[in-house]
């Protein structure tokens, strides 16, 4: 179980493992609902989109480097 502090603004950090799961960085909106036992549940709001996101969502697209796959696929290689 993760436990975390409460600072005097009510704020709270989402432990980096609930976060990924989740799907939320800074920014998301999440909601937090309170179910008839008396538990909380924290969940991202919804957007109208799915919430998952994949594992290489923050690196798909970045590439910058100008080369053709094969002069990559060389450079990886060793040759």
């Amino acid at each position: 179980m993760n436990a975390t502090t409460l600072t005097s603004k009510g704020q709270v950090t989402v432990p980096k493992n609930v976060r990924d799961y989740l799907g939320i960085g800074p920014g998301s909106k999440v909601s937090f609902e309170l179910t008839p036992k008396g538990d909380v549940l924290l969940r991202p709001a919804a957007t109208g989109r799915a919430v998952r996101r994949s594992p290489f969502a923050k690196v798909r697209g970045s590439a910058t480097v100008r080369m053709r796959t094969d002069e990559i696929m060389r450079l990886t290689r060793g040759d």
